[in-house]
């Protein structure tokens, strides 16, 4: 929350029951059966506890622990579920992907509010006391609703500091890295989520046990030399890894190297032909379950890549050298250590890694 908002009560959540929820934002600003701002502190539960985080530039300030928070990504919701959390979350949106393996019975406790992004209205209609996101689109106006807009109604956000940190999101596309992205980018996202809600020991077991699981995957591991292309969607004109998202870090954990590491690009759309001309040996693919792009499953993209006559020959298709990942996987958030284990699984089963 940026500063001189902290002493705005998050007083929205019994005027919404009374209120029209499209009208909702405006009506509580007029004064729509204002009430008393004593009921913050009994809905928080954080026994008077507050939290100020400094987070993409703003300073959030969360009172109480959150009791009704919303995950607007699939990255933040499986970091609240991984920490136990499901009971004081009230909705999650905008998934690539079938929830994380283990996570299935927390997942079905919270409402799912959209697959991609749901309108701000749906999202207040939850009464949220906290709101976290992955990506900046999705906390702008093109996605949910600014931070501004939560921040009117009294509602902390936090933004994943993966997709700000080190990263310059001003031009049209997916941003571009100017630092390269570490896993401990990943691991502090994770220790600021449990201290906001007041569980930083779940968080450091958490982060202990993404360590350990990095450091197995890794050892004796040396793909020195191997070359590695990551598409991640759309056949007409594909998503292909820069070199300091999350890929990279999977990259760099296991010593191989990207063919597109020359571009800072999140996600450069790069022709066919220029893909040929960098005959990557292994291909990581996206295995994606969404439907906004062309191609995004893996078994349509080998389809696609076994089928056009610019990429058959390529080396790491005919000799079928595919390693399948969930788009999360791809992207900078707790599943990038599953690509780091997938990608070393792949590469010792094609012979290419030390």
């Amino acid at each position: 929350m940026s500063p001189g908002r902290e002493g705005i009560p998050v007083l929205f959540a019994r005027q919404l029951r009374r209120c029209s929820p499209l009208l909702a934002g405006a009506l509580f600003l007029s004064g729509c059966g204002a009430s008393g701002a004593a009921e913050d502190d009994r809905a928080g539960g954080g026994g008077g506890r507050g939290v100020t985080l400094k987070n993409c530039g703003e300073t959030v300030r969360v009172e109480h622990a959150p009791k009704r928070a919303v995950a607007l990504d699939q990255g933040a919701a499986e970091i609240m579920l991984s920490l136990g959390l499901e009971d004081r979350m009230v909705g999650t949106a905008t998934w690539t992907d079938p929830v994380l393996k283990g996570l299935e019975k927390a997942n079905a406790k919270v409402p799912r509010l959209a697959d991609r992004y749901p309108s701000f209205e749906k999202v207040l209609g939850t009464e949220p006391d906290f709101a976290a996101a992955s990506f900046t689109y999705t906390l702008s106006k093109g996605g949910v609703a600014p931070r501004s807009e939560f921040e009117k109604l009294g509602v902390p956000t936090y933004l994943s500091p993966t997709d700000c940190v080190g990263k310059d999101n001003g031009g049209d596309g997916d941003g571009v890295r100017t630092t390269s992205l570490t896993l401990d980018t990943v691991y502090g996202e994770i220790r600021d989520i449990a201290q906001v809600f007041g569980v930083e020991g779940r968080g450091e077991e958490l982060v202990r046990q993404l360590k350990s699981r990095v450091s197995k995957a890794t050892s004796e591991v040396d793909a020195r030399g191997v070359d590695v292309l990551y598409w991640f969607a759309n056949s007409d004109s594909p998503y292909m890894a820069g070199c300091c998202g999350a890929p990279g870090v999977v990259t760099k954990e296991l010593g191989a190297r990207n063919v597109f590491d020359d571009t800072r690009a999140e996600w450069p759309q790069v022709n066919w032909e220029t893909v040929a001309e960098r005959d990557p040996d292994v291909l990581v693919i996206g295995d994606l379950t969404r439907r906004s792009q062309s191609a995004e499953s893996a078994a349509q993209k080998i389809r696609f890549l076994e089928s056009n006559p610019v990429t058959r020959n390529m080396t790491a298709v005919k000799k079928k050298r595919y390693v399948k990942l969930s788009g999360q996987a791809m992207n900078p958030t707790i599943r990038t250590v599953d690509g780091v284990e997938q990608v070393a699984k792949g590469l010792r089963s094609f012979g290419l890694a030390q």
